[in-house]
């Protein structure tokens, strides 16, 4: 029973790996595609209409699977899943990038890990060790030292940085919450239920928007609102949850040290942003970061 118990331990933290590195894959593109949609739809149905649309896909899952009802205690602890990753960090990107690039953006998402590493440790219980820790701050300062080079931070603190520094805030807090409770839930109920307990907030405020500020668009925009909706607000966060449950939080939170650089190439596709050519020598130093941080851990 040790033997398979040992044998068993790597390889749920391996998949647990994977499947946090297809979340971060996936919201790597959700500051530029929210960046198209900003461009000609109002932020507050943006950031409340993609929560909408995700809820409709989440009741479909849910009634599929025929998934059981959350207990007391968990509907209580998805009201905070939803507060971050629901309500929170769509609303807060969605206002900041009226007026901030999405390569801006990224800078204040780099520290998006350090903090759901501390939300693990006061939500989960989770006790990284020091290597952790260093190899954790080594990877944030490689990232925010690359970005501050590459031009992509400029200019003084704004508006839409307070904007973006709530909206990591809530996300964090959301991530470290959601993937304790998919341990109990799974990472796909987790989201779904989430979905579920906001929209009687949601809902309302999606259509008020949609009165106050009709949405008429082009196609690049109602594409980049259709990625935030179904990738970023749903399908995401089947990998990312169920990746954190297996892996650990503090772990497979910190694969996000990627996402800063993933989102300049997005920036770059999209939106026609110039990437500095040490990018991709930046992305190799904050690989091996995260290489340290996954020894660290299991060790």
């Amino acid at each position: 029973m040790t033997a398979q118990s040992s044998a068993t331990q790597p390889r749920t933290i391996t998949a647990g790996l994977v499947l946090g590195a297809l979340g971060v894959l996936a919201f790597s593109m959700s500051l530029p595609a929210t960046r198209v949609a900003v461009r000609e739809l109002d932020p507050w149905f943006v950031a409340f209409g993609r929560a909408v649309g995700a809820a409709l896909l989440a009741w479909a899952y849910l009634r599929a699977t025929d998934a059981p009802r959350p207990t007391t205690a968990q509907w209580r602890r998805l009201v905070i899943v939803a507060l971050g990753v629901v309500v929170g960090f769509p609303l807060f990107t969605s206002l900041a990038l009226t007026t901030q690039t999405a390569a801006h953006g990224a800078v204040v998402v780099t520290v998006l890990p350090a903090i759901t590493a501390v939300l693990a440790v006061l939500r989960a219980g989770e006790r990284p060790p020091l290597l952790f820790w260093l190899a954790s701050v080594g990877g944030l300062f490689t990232v925010l030292t690359f970005l501050v080079t590459s031009g992509a931070v400029h200019g003084a603190l704004t508006a839409a940085d307070l904007y973006l520094l709530a909206a990591v805030v809530l996300c964090g807090l959301g991530y470290a919450e959601g993937g304790a409770l998919a341990r109990e839930l799974g990472g796909a109920r987790t989201i779904c239920w989430s979905l579920m307990v906001a929209l009687p907030a949601t809902l309302p405020v999606a259509l008020t928007a949609a009165v106050a500020h009709p949405p008429r668009a082009g196609g690049e925009a109602w594409a980049g609102f259709a990625y935030v909706t179904v990738i970023s607000m749903f399908l995401g966060f089947f990998a990312w949850y169920a990746g954190l449950a297996r892996g650990g939080i503090a772990q497979v939170g910190q694969i996000q040290l990627a996402q800063p650089l993933l989102t300049l190439a997005w920036s770059a596709l999209l939106l026609g942003e110039a990437v500095p050519p040490s990018s991709i020598a930046a992305a190799l130093v904050v690989l091996v970061f995260v290489v340290l941080t996954q020894r660290a851990r299991r060790r």
